[in-house]
């Protein structure tokens, strides 16, 4: 059966760059999302450390919030980034997977605002926070 998840599961790993980076949406729905991204050398922003890009973060971050949004049941269709800001609290761990989990938690007519967090395997200490507008397909 095709549904609405199903659509923006398949768009969300059609992405080049998401696969590039080893994205892999791990739960989607309701306005929620989760995506792991694993640990990758080819990442890493600082030899010295081994700690991953805050770029790799950021794009992370910005596809799990796309999903959240995607799936929302008050978007019809696709979104795009209007506003993305990251605040960063620490370095990731290096050597352990990033996961990002963004929900949808509110939805006016054209634009929906997400809320997200990254983490490593210290899931209490986060890597990173994030608040976005994005474009959404909505009811007239």
């Amino acid at each position: 059966m095709v549904t609405k998840d199903n659509i923006a599961r398949q768009f969300i790993e059609a992405i080049p760059h998401s696969r590039a980076l080893g994205m892999r949406l791990t739960e989607m729905q309701d306005g929620e999302a989760t995506i792991d991204m694993p640990y990758d050398e080819k990442l890493v922003g600082d030899p010295e450390t081994g700690v991953i890009h805050g770029g790799a973060v950021s794009a992370l971050m910005d596809t799990c919030c796309g999903a959240a949004v995607m799936c929302h049941p008050d978007n019809r269709g696709g979104t795009a980034t209007i506003d993305l800001r990251i605040d960063y609290m620490r370095a990731a761990t290096p050597g352990q997977r990033i996961r990002a989990h963004a929900v949808c938690y509110h939805v006016t007519r054209t634009v929906a605002f997400v809320r997200a967090t990254a983490t490593d395997d210290d899931a209490e200490n986060p890597v990173a926070a994030a608040t976005g507008a994005f474009t959404v397909e909505g009811t007239s």
